[in-house]
């Protein structure tokens, strides 16, 4: 008898653990894995950046590489209207933009 307690004790503990481990599962597949794949994709973007892509800043900032600084991980990007060039961080950027349709 006591022996089938213990067995029963075990089985119960495991049924009450076994939510907790569903409910990780569920976040780790609607939050965590989300994230690790778009930190990915950034880091990718970031690592193909080339002159004359049109870039936009995490400030809102759209401009095309004029030139870049691997020495100290800066781009010199051109604003439009009047050509103004910005030096920022790599890091700063947050997407590249859409090329402009010629028609």
């Amino acid at each position: 008898m006591l022996n089938s307690f213990f067995q029963q004790d075990s089985a119960n503990q495991l049924a009450g653990f076994l939510p907790i481990l569903v409910i990780f599962g569920i976040f780790y597949l609607l939050l965590f894995r989300p994230m690790q794949k778009q930190k990915k994709d950034t880091q990718t973007m970031l690592s193909q950046l080339a002159n004359g892509h049109i870039v936009v800043t995490s400030g809102g900032i759209v401009g095309t590489i004029v030139s870049m600084s691997s020495s100290d991980d800066t781009l010199v990007i051109r604003v439009k209207p009047d050509n103004i060039k910005l030096q920022i961080a790599r890091s700063s950027v947050a997407a590249l933009a859409k090329e402009e349709t010629k028609s």
